[in-house]
């Protein structure tokens, strides 16, 4: 898995690529938390993830409940796996998906 941090004043725009699994979320996790102080848009492009596990939708869930507090958070680009695993697990009731 590849991340991509991009920051522009309080916008955070991170892209994820490769897979969201249960060996890399830890990573994406930790990038997070070290990343968010000040943080009042949060965006995900997922345009090159390939595959996402439940360990990667914590990670998703996690980063909206923070994003909830101190701002908002949207998925961009998400491809059609991607898309068909947030409908099946109602993470696209959850999550803001453009």
């Amino acid at each position: 898995m590849n991340i991509k941090k991009t920051k522009n004043a309080n916008e955070l725009k991170i892209a994820v690529a490769g897979r969201l699994d249960t060996q890399t979320a830890p990573q994406l996790d930790a990038e997070l938390r070290s990343s968010l102080d000040g943080v009042t848009s949060l965006v995900f492009d997922l345009k090159e993830l390939e595959y996402i596990s439940s360990a990667g939708l914590r990670v998703l869930l996690s980063a909206q409940k923070r994003m909830n507090i101190q701002g908002k958070m949207k998925v961009t680009n998400a491809g059609e796996d991607i898309l068909e695993i947030f409908e099946v697990t109602g993470f696209s009731e959850i999550l803001t998906i453009e």
